[in-house]
């Protein structure tokens, strides 16, 4: 399996898409004016409590005030809001919890206002970015997350991920960690620290209270609200968070990134440092390794899929939905419930890509082609699963029901990826738009693969003039594409009559193929 990040950079922003076998799965943005990463760290100010939501409204700068609520706040409240504001104030100048002392827990179930008050300085944690109209979603129990592990001030608790499933392993871990841990930190061990040492988890964690350090000599001087620990710049931490030893590669368009990712990927895996690769050609790198194309092709409101079918993805108010469809493809399947199981089967592993590439969140109600079989319903169940293990976005997923519907809830923390990949149209006035010419040309391609199969001696298309040099103009051509594929010449020829989006293929007596 080959794991490629590319990397493209411009003045305004740098886009990162990651390619499992040449396939994009998934595609982030870092933009200059994101002020409000998820892990950043700011100095606010508590502006309300509101009894009946038991939250608090806090003004972290953004447009509309963040939201606190009572569970977001951690048991160690109090001594956080006592750290804080002896630092503050410059009382405290030793920010290392050795002895400092702690105070007593809030309630499990408390009410806000018994421990929070307007105008009170507070140490929040950004957990869900500014959303549509929403403010951000903060919480006042700190983290800070490293390559192996993530610090957690005012805690006791040293906990290992769920992910690292062998018992041993776990106990050594816990083990190493206790052993280094100081006063005053928790810590929660990364799935990425299995088979590490002593000697990079103590590294690591070095790291980590130095950046907690730096964060607390700001509070002095700090203004209301002001960011006083940002999250690492977004390609750093995409390789903290998705790295491992299974990249193949990682191409950069950049010199300044390049030399950037390149230091850290020297720290964090020096034996894979070689695979960093600056990229110099004047074809674009996007271009280069087809994920322009792919993007064009995976936002819309229909997804292809393999053997003609396809997905249909609506978003409501309240849940994204969709709809698994079999299209025309040949059934050469034993029975109905064999061509079910197959489609359903591709329509899961695309459907993972798709929640990982637009990272969908909330409520994603999915309706399957209906399965008489139970056992073919826990196939399914058990393959979306599989699927969905890489996918870093806390997720549930609900088994089959009666009508063939499986409800997932996932983690939004960021705004929704939608990416506009209809184009104006050509033929059309008032603004009408139709879909890109590379989704119609996949649509011809389709096509063209099921009348292949069905033995067809020669072939005619007849196409709009624009579609019809798209196919024809270039070499390799699309055309030469089809010839060295199938070993079938199919004629083009274009109509001046089509309309942008239509297309027909003619037989060898030249009558139209429905």
């Amino acid at each position: 399996m080959d794991k490629e990040l590319i990397i493209r950079s411009s003045s305004e922003h740098v886009d990162f898409a990651l390619l499992k076998d040449g396939k994009l799965i998934e595609l982030q943005k870092d933009e200059d004016d994101n002020n409000f990463s998820v892990g950043d760290v700011f100095i606010a100010k508590i502006r309300k409590a509101v009894p009946g939501l038991n939250a608090a409204f806090v003004n972290v700068g953004y447009e509309k005030d963040a939201f606190l609520h009572y569970h977001d706040l951690g048991p160690k409240l109090p001594s956080l809001l006592k750290f804080t504001k002896r630092v503050s104030t410059g009382k405290l100048k030793d920010f290392s919890l050795k002895n400092f002392p702690f105070e007593k827990d809030i309630e499990k179930d408390g009410k806000i206002v018994d421990v929070l008050k307007s105008n009170q300085s507070l140490l929040v944690q950004i957990v869900k970015e500014p959303i549509s109209t929403k403010g951000p979603r903060i919480s006042s129990e700190l983290s800070i997350a490293g390559r192996y592990i993530v610090l957690v001030p005012f805690s006791s608790r040293i906990s290992i991920s769920q992910k690292i499933e062998d018992r041993e392993e776990k106990d050594r871990l816990k083990r190493l960690v206790k052993s280094i841990t100081p006063q005053g930190f928790g810590i929660i061990v990364r799935t990425v620290a299995q088979g590490k040492k002593v000697a990079e988890l103590d590294k690591d964690l070095q790291n980590l209270l130095s950046r907690w350090t730096a964060m607390c000599k700001k509070l002095h001087k700090a203004h209301h609200p002001s960011k006083v620990l940002g999250e690492m710049n977004k390609a750093s931490s995409i390789l903290r968070d998705i790295f491992n030893d299974t990249f193949t590669g990682i191409t950069v368009d950049d010199e300044e990134l390049y030399y950037q990712i390149k230091d850290y990927v020297q720290e964090i895996a020096p034996k894979k440092e070689s695979i960093v690769k600056l990229y110099q050609s004047k074809v674009p790198i996007f271009e280069k390794f087809g994920i322009e194309r792919q993007i064009k092709t995976s936002f819309g409101k229909t997804v292809s899929m393999a053997k003609g079918a396809y997905l249909v993805i609506e978003h409501t108010e309240a849940l994204h939905v969709i709809d698994v469809n079999s299209g025309n493809r040949s059934n050469k399947a034993n029975n109905q419930e064999d061509t079910a199981l197959e489609v359903n089967l591709i329509a899961a592993t695309e459907m993972a890509r798709q929640l990982r590439l637009r990272d969908m969140g909330g409520i994603i109600v999915v309706d399957f082609i209906d399965m008489t079989s139970s056992e073919n319903r826990q196939k399914l169940f058990n393959h979306l699963r599989d699927e969905m293990k890489d996918d870093r976005a806390k997720h549930k997923i609900l088994p089959p029901s009666k009508f063939g519907l499986i409800q997932i809830t996932r983690q939004r923390v960021r705004p929704e990826m939608n990416i506009k990949t209809r184009e104006e149209n050509p033929n059309g006035i008032n603004g009408s738009e139709v879909e890109a010419p590379i989704g119609l040309v996949q649509k011809i391609n389709h096509d063209l693969e099921r009348l292949l199969k069905k033995d067809y001696k020669k072939l005619t298309l007849n196409t709009h003039p624009f579609i019809a040099a798209f196919l024809t103009k270039g070499f390799p051509s699309i055309r030469s594409k089809w010839f060295l594929e199938h070993k079938k010449w199919v004629k083009i020829l274009p109509r001046d009559a089509y309309t942008y989006l239509e297309y027909h293929f003619f037989d060898k007596n030249g009558n139209q193929i429905k």
